[in-house]
């Protein structure tokens, strides 16, 4: 904030307007949109993860990992997005605070008490005297576990089915030069899978950018909390006052968006170009008449 900035009510203008940007909840604003970027640049590789270890569970001679693969994927799949990204966050508080209560408190008492649920103090994440930012790590971390155990099963989907699409011929030639299936998986089906499944990956990104609103669900003071926490109209009572502003608020959340999408689908369509040259596919046959011409 601005030195001139220690009276508001004498400013006007964009003096006002200069103060007004700066305050320290605006601020909170602008690290919001970082909390987005963070939440996107963990969640996706770790999605990626699961998505792989759907995959390859989906294909695998097991069948208990088998059928646990193709549980996941359709379990997830067939239930609204919304009500996993509540589900998950409370499933783990909870089940971390039973355990954390079956070892660390002295008490035979139910943690299940009618409808509430119930843990020592001791027992409770994160503990009462935490600071402040443990409490925000905290909320961040069940936020990540949620959407890549949501994204995960929309990735296994798409890694199968790109799996599924590698020519049997290079499989079933790999394996006649002595290869072991471990050595196929790892050589030939894995480095092939990506021309496929990237299509599917960068629309499942694009998702997941339009997905990370609902942060503010599970507690984050996300973009879309301080849009509308700042935009709502202000009294006198406040060093700020001014009318219901929510419209330019959420049209800034709106241009980000829009901005974060643009950027994603130049780097993409760059990377599907580039790993689809020469190859068997849509994209690359695409490219070859686009060379012709």
């Amino acid at each position: 904030m601005f030195s001139f900035c220690s009276d508001p009510s004498v400013l006007d203008g964009l003096a006002w307007l200069s103060c007004y940007l700066t305050t320290g909840t605006h601020m909170l604003f602008y690290a919001s949109f970082g909390v987005v970027l963070l939440l996107l640049a963990i969640t996706a590789p770790i999605a990626l993860l699961f998505g792989y270890g759907g995959a390859m569970a989906s294909r695998s001679r097991i069948a208990p990992l088998r059928w646990f693969g193709k549980v996941y994927t359709s379990m997830v799949r067939g239930v609204p997005d919304i009500v996993f990204f509540l589900f998950v966050p409370i499933a783990l508080d909870q089940g971390l605070e039973w355990l954390r209560h079956q070892a660390l408190c002295d008490s035979d008492a139910p943690v299940r008490q009618g409808n509430d649920f119930v843990v020592c103090a001791a027992a409770k994440l994160p503990l009462s005297t935490s600071p402040e930012w443990v409490h925000d790590i905290y909320a961040m971390t069940l936020a990540v576990i949620a959407f890549s155990v949501v994204f995960g099963a929309f990735a296994a989907n798409v890694l199968y089915g790109a799996m599924q699409a590698v020519p049997r011929a290079q499989l079933e030639t790999a394996e006649a030069y002595g290869m072991t299936p471990r050595q196929v998986s790892r050589r030939i089906l894995v480095p092939q899978m990506w021309t496929y499944a990237l299509p599917g990956l960068s629309n499942l990104w694009m998702i997941l950018i339009k997905a990370t609103p609902l942060l503010f669900l599970l507690g984050i003071e996300d973009i879309v909390y301080w849009a509308r926490e700042l935009g709502g109209a202000k009294t006198s009572s406040f060093a700020y006052p001014h009318p219901d502003w929510r419209l330019y608020y959420f049209l800034a959340v709106l241009v980000f968006y829009l901005l974060m999408t643009w950027v994603s689908e130049r780097v993409l369509d760059r990377v599907i170009r580039r790993l689809s040259a020469g190859q068997a596919t849509m994209a690359g046959e695409a490219q070859r008449k686009a060379g012709a011409l």
